[in-house]
């Protein structure tokens, strides 16, 4: 979803004047780029005050109707390279975006717990040790569960990060 806020200003709505337009954040390269283009959109006005009247595809902890957090263009760098859904699952699980955390964190997409539970002792060696026609007993069903409730990891839409 493309990241945009329709740029008004206070004096304008003020005067009963809802002019503005709609500005797509990933056009500029930094917040200061976005400013300019802001500036320049209603350089009719001495006195500017700018005001973001709405805006779609940014959470609401990074815009408010006169603030634009400059780490919007670091989601939109993280939605291009992991994907907007892996991005936001991270968001969702820590709260915030933090681009090195992130990548310590995650582990992948799966279809469900014992999928990833699966993969995870597959990866880790855990059965290594184990003759293989014993291997087949071991229940990765109640690993993952044992996962889920440990809270060691962290699961929102099918992707899975380290929660520790």
């Amino acid at each position: 979803m493309t990241m945009r806020i329709y740029v008004g200003t206070y004096a304008k709505y003020n005067d009963g004047n809802l002019s503005g337009k709609w500005l797509d954040l990933e056009d500029y390269n930094d917040k200061e780029e976005f400013l300019e283009a802001c500036t320049e959109l209603h350089s009719d006005e001495d006195d500017l005050e700018l005001m973001f009247q709405d805006w779609e595809g940014i959470p609401d902890d990074m815009v408010s109707e006169c603030s634009v957090d400059p780490k919007c263009w670091e989601l939109i760098e993280a939605y291009d390279e992991f994907g907007e859904d892996t991005v936001n699952a991270y968001i969702y699980c820590f709260g915030e975006w933090n681009r090195g955390d992130f990548q310590d964190r995650y582990r992948g997409e799966y279809d469900s717990w014992e999928d990833f539970s699966e993969q995870l002792v597959d990866e880790l060696g855990y059965l290594d040790e184990i003759p293989e026609h014993l291997r087949y007993y071991f229940d990765y069903e109640k690993y993952a569960r044992d996962l889920r409730l440990g809270g060691d990891v962290c699961e929102h839409d099918g992707y899975y990060f380290w929660n520790n």
